[in-house]
C-alpha cells in the first residue's frame, strides 16, 4: 500500500513543485497567517516524503493549500477518519448535556443495509442486521440543512425535558429564534423549547421572563424545581427546532433530581 508521504510526493511531482517551491509557498502562508509553524523546511519536506513522517497540523495546512487537496482526505491518508469524527462523538455518552459543533460537514457516516436505496421521502426500513457503513448528507435527518443550525446532545443523565427530549437526543438549534416569550402555543408539544449555557454547562427548558431574570421550567415528569437566572449568568443559544432521538431509554432515573446552586423553589 502506498505510503501518505508517497501519495504526497506523487501529487507534487504532477504538480511540477521542486521542494524550493513548497518551502517559499509555505512561507508566503505563514507569513499571512503570522506564524512559522506554518513554514515546511526542505528537510521536513524530505522526511514526510521518505521517511514517513507525520507532518504537524501547520504543516499538514500548508501542504493541502499549495498541493490544493482536501484536508480531510489528506487526513485520511493517514488513518483519522474525519468524516467519522460526529458519529464517534456521538457514541460517547456524556452524562452533561452539551452543544455539538457539525462545522461544514456535509455528510455523516451511518449504518445501511445491503444494496440499500434511501429515498427520504418514503419511509424506509434498515435492517437490524447491519451489513456496512455508508455515508448520508446530514441533510437528509428530518431534512435539516446542516448550516442552517448549531446541535447539541441531551446529556445521558438529563432527564429535564423527558419524555419530549429524551436522554442522548441529538437536538437542531435555530440561533434566530432567541428571543423569549413570542408566539403561542396550546400545548406542552408546541412550546417552544430553548438550548440554554450557563456558567456550570448546558440546558434545555421552557422559557419565561419574569422582570430582569430568566425563568427555566423542565417537563413535570422530571420532578425537578424551576430555575432562575440573571441575564448575567445565562446565554440563550438558540430554539430547539428539531430532535432525533430513541423513544424508548434504556434506563429510567424517577428519582427527583438535586437542584443546582441557582434553581429556586418550586413557583
Amino acid at each position: 500500500m502506498e505510503r501518505p508521504g508517497e501519495r504526497l510526493k506523487r501529487v507534487r511531482e504532477k504538480l511540477g513543485l521542486t521542494y524550493r517551491d513548497v518551502e517559499r509557498a509555505s512561507q508566503q502562508i505563514a507569513e499571512h497567517r503570522g506564524n512559522d509553524e506554518f513554514i515546511i523546511a526542505l528537510s521536513r519536506l524530505a522526511d514526510i516524503e521518505n521517511k514517513g513522517t507525520t507532518p504537524s497540523i501547520f504543516r499538514m495546512y500548508s501542504l493541502c493549500a499549495v498541493y490544493c487537496l482536501d484536508v480531510g482526505e489528506v487526513l485520511g491518508w493517514y488513518g483519522v477518519p474525519s468524516d467519522e469524527v460526529v458519529p464517534e462523538g456521538l457514541r460517547i455518552k456524556h452524562r452533561a448535556t452539551h452543544a455539538a459543533a457539525f462545522g461544514h460537514q456535509r455528510e455523516v457516516t451511518v449504518p445501511l443495509p445491503l444494496e440499500a436505496s434511501l429515498d427520504p421521502a418514503k419511509t424506509t426500513f434498515l435492517s437490524e442486521t447491519i451489513r456496512k457503513w455508508g455515508k448520508l448528507p446530514l441533510s437528509f435527518l428530518n431534512g435539516w440543512e446542516v448550516k442552517e443550525f448549531r446541535y447539541g446532545v441531551i446529556g445521558a443523565e438529563d432527564w429535564s425535558m423527558y419524555p419530549i427530549l429524551h436522554p442522548g437526543s441529538l437536538v437542531a438549534i435555530d440561533d434566530t429564534l432567541r428571543r423569549i416569550g413570542g408566539g403561542k402555543w396550546t400545548s406542552e408539544v408546541d412550546r417552544p423549547i430553548h438550548f440554554l449555557e450557563h456558567r456550570q454547562g448546558y440546558l434545555c427548558g421552557w422559557c419565561s421572563l419574569q422582570q430582569d431574570r430568566l425563568m427555566v421550567q423542565f417537563h413535570p415528569s422530571s420532578q425537578k424545581n424551576v430555575a432562575l437566572f440573571d441575564w448575567s449568568e445565562i446565554d440563550v443559544l438558540g430554539q430547539v427546532v428539531g430532535v432525533a432521538m430513541l423513544l424508548e431509554s434504556k434506563a429510567r432515573r424517577p428519582i427527583r433530581s438535586a437542584a443546582t446552586p441557582a434553581e429556586s423553589r418550586d413557583l
